[in-house]
């Protein structure tokens, strides 16, 4: 296969670039982040990043898994912006690889201020974040002119793993008529309760996409009310995006990959269509 068929950037040794790999599905990686991979010296990945992108690395280059899984035991914030720091100083190309957007609650910005604190030069290439592919991947769009003319992407939990106290969780619910929750499958029961009482209808439309953009991706549509259950009657296990509001409703004519698949589309207490 020939080069790109334009300029793209060159990766100098001592010089680490903060890569997304996009949701899930290889293809939806940005060519950047592909042409870092063929340079890199080294890849510090993430745990969602899919084993076929890591397949595309330059023969030679060091591959160091430096994932962080909530619940689990997982690398060091601080080890891991340590050896990226350690590892351009020995004046290699590093790739810091990361699923979706390295800005979007993927922790991008405080390594990039340890490089800056360092003195080392950086370039980010943003990737495509799951709450925009993984929902576009579930027939489900971000927005739409007849419903919604904003959308709030909110962290399921802080730094001490609980819900987060600083979202003011009354302005979400009356504010936003979409809202996209992101790691938020071990407190969705709490969440969903939060907003019912500040003024969401139980009955409104959600829906959770489980490993969004992959071959294993699972879509489940329920209720506010009754998503916490959904969660328990089909086993869905994390990574999850959870998507609330009217644009849910959508997927029953948009859901293009049950169309592929030629799946009838008849909805059930909890309609859950085709997987890639």
């Amino acid at each position: 296969m020939r080069d790109w068929p334009f300029e793209l950037p060159e990766f100098e040794p001592g010089w680490v670039w903060l890569a997304g790999a996009g949701p899930g599905d290889p293809a939806l990686m940005t060519v950047a982040t592909w042409h870092a991979l063929r340079f890199a010296d080294v890849v510090l990945y993430d745990a969602l990043v899919d084993p076929r992108v890591l397949d595309l690395a330059s023969r030679g280059a060091e591959c160091i898994f430096a994932g962080k899984r909530g619940g689990r035991p997982s690398c060091r914030q601080g080890d891991i912006t340590d050896d990226l720091v350690r590892l351009a100083r020995e004046n290699r190309r590093v790739l810091r690889l990361k699923g979706g957007d390295p800005f979007v609650f993927g922790r991008g910005a405080e390594e990039a201020q340890g490089l800056v604190a360092a003195g080392i030069p950086f370039r980010l290439i943003p990737g495509v974040s799951a709450g925009v592919g993984g929902l576009a991947y579930a027939g489900i769009p971000l927005t739409h002119r007849a419903i919604n003319q904003a959308v709030t992407f909110v962290t399921g939990h802080d730094l001490k793993g609980q819900v987060p106290s600083r979202v003011d969780w009354g302005a979400i619910a009356r504010g936003s008529p979409v809202i996209v929750l992101y790691m938020a499958l071990s407190h969705l029961g709490e969440i969903s309760r939060r907003l019912i009482a500040e003024g969401r209808s139980p009955e409104e439309p959600l829906a959770i996409v489980a490993k969004a953009t992959s071959a294993q991706q699972r879509v489940i549509e329920s209720t506010l009310a009754d998503c916490e259950q959904a969660v328990v009657r089909h086993g869905i296990e994390p990574p999850a995006l959870v998507v609330i509001g009217e644009v849910v409703r959508l997927r029953r004519q948009l859901d293009w990959i049950a169309t592929l698949a030629g799946q009838d589309k008849e909805p059930g207490p909890d309609v859950q269509y085709a997987t890639l």
